[in-house]
């Protein structure tokens, strides 16, 4: 799968635009930095003090996050996953036995179903879910977090990447 293009939305761009273009270039970085590595390296902890935080650990997370975010929150859709299970603290982390290619897909499926909700709202829509505190949020605190949330992770990556197999670049 090539990743998409990363772009920067245009300097005119509405408001809406802009906020889309700029998460879909972060989510764009994140799978830019799976490209070309290893299945091994995927799944190799780097970090000693954070031994969940691998490539294939982030995908993984970014997958659970976009849903959380729309799907669960703004929706008000069923909370499942491993976020929301008695397991262990940063479940939504441990991949072992899962080939990054399917973490990809489930993120690319993710990403999707999360434009088409975004496409679908006025930004100003707030969100549904009663048992969640953070559903009070409207779509654009949600996009404009996402954006946060999404870069910081792509940070995380260019490290994880480096010290993986010594790969570098942004943007």
């Amino acid at each position: 799968m090539t990743p998409p293009p990363r772009i920067r939305p245009p300097y005119d761009a509405d408001e809406r635009t802009q906020l889309v273009g700029w998460l879909d270039m972060q989510r764009a970085i994140i799978r830019w930095k799976c490209e070309g590595v290893s299945e091994e390296d995927a799944h190799r902890s780097v970090l000693p003090t954070s031994p969940l935080m691998t490539i294939a650990g982030i995908v993984s997370h970014m997958r659970w996050v976009e849903h959380c975010w729309f799907e669960v929150l703004l929706l008000g859709r069923k909370a499942e996953g491993p976020q929301f299970d008695d397991g262990p603290e940063d479940a939504d982390l441990i991949v072992d036995g899962i080939p990054l290619a399917q973490l990809l897909e489930e993120y690319e499926r993710s990403c999707e179903v999360s434009n088409e909700i975004i496409a679908s709202l006025p930004l100003d829509t707030v969100g549904k879910h009663p048992d969640f505190g953070a559903a009070a949020a409207s779509l654009r605190w949600m996009l404009l977090h996402m954006i946060e949330e999404t870069a910081r992770h792509a940070g995380h990556m260019d490290t994880v990447r480096e010290l993986v197999d010594g790969e570098k670049g942004y943007y």
